[in-house]
């Protein structure tokens, strides 16, 4: 039997899926959205700029039609900014079968270098977002079984640097919450599955936070040669993995990581 058979692969390969994606106004998110949208998912994009996704989901619309995409502001470190999100995909979409919960960012520094407020605040956009997500998501994902959550980690959650500890501790937290949201799900006979995606170095603007000041092609150039394929990944790399775990190609994949670094894990 062909492959696309077998696993029930058709040309939208996410067709008649129903997607919620944070921090969807730029980067892995905003490529992300698109290529769902492209594969046949309707998409609620959200992010703290409302302006972004407004003008995202207008893009996919001009290009795949009225009525694909939708647009909401979402803070993702407030509880009742997750409810109103879920609440809006249920009104605007007719329910929920795919969460990425994408929004991040990086804060740089040592140990020493974080205060408590700053520490909490990267802990709460990184890390309490994705509990808040995968919590108040589930009663309207088991509506729309099969369904899955896919978490956006970094190789960082994975392998550590003296100054990523904010970002190091965050990211391995998504890691091992993924797991225990997929084995709830699973105990509970429920057909969510629940997986993270692992990036190493992509060029999107979360970038920017490394630059800083210094010469960006400099900087660049230094993070490409940490990585054995010698370059930085792309968006739409990202954004192909997490149309595998958005499918139904991925129906026994739960509990995993997908690492996209390069093969720096290897190193």
């Amino acid at each position: 039997m062909e492959p696309s058979k077998r696993f029930g692969v058709k040309a939208g390969r996410v067709a008649g899926k129903l997607a919620l994606v944070t921090g969807a106004g730029q980067g892995i998110g905003a490529c992300t959205a698109r290529l769902l949208a492209s594969e046949g998912a309707k998409i609620l994009l959200t992010d703290r700029n409302e302006d972004a996704v407004q003008e995202r989901a207008g893009e996919i619309n001009a290009e795949f039609g009225p009525g694909v995409a939708f647009a909401a502001r979402q803070d993702v470190t407030q509880e009742e900014d997750w409810a109103t999100a879920i609440q809006a995909a249920s009104e605007m979409m007719g329910g929920l079968s795919v969460l990425v919960n994408n929004a991040g960012i990086v804060l740089t520094g040592s140990v020493e270098d974080f205060s408590l407020e700053e520490w909490r605040h990267g802990m709460a956009v990184n890390t309490d977002s994705v509990f808040l997500g995968c919590k108040i998501a589930l009663p309207l994902l088991r509506e729309g079984q099969p369904a899955s959550i896919i978490n956006i980690s970094s190789i960082a959650g994975l392998i550590a640097s003296a100054t990523f500890a904010n970002y190091n501790a965050s990211k391995a937290a998504v890691w091992l919450l993924s797991k225990s949201v997929a084995l709830h799900c699973a105990r509970n006979g429920w057909d969510i599955r629940c997986n993270s995606v692992h990036p190493s170095f992509i060029q999107t603007p979360i970038l920017d936070d490394l630059v800083g000041d210094k010469e960006r092609d400099v900087v660049l150039a230094k993070l490409a040669r940490q990585v054995p394929l010698g370059r930085l990944g792309e968006a739409e790399e990202v954004a192909s993995a997490i149309l595998y775990l958005a499918s139904d190609e991925s129906r026994f994949m739960t509990a995993s990581e997908m690492k996209l670094d390069g093969g720096i894990s290897a190193m």
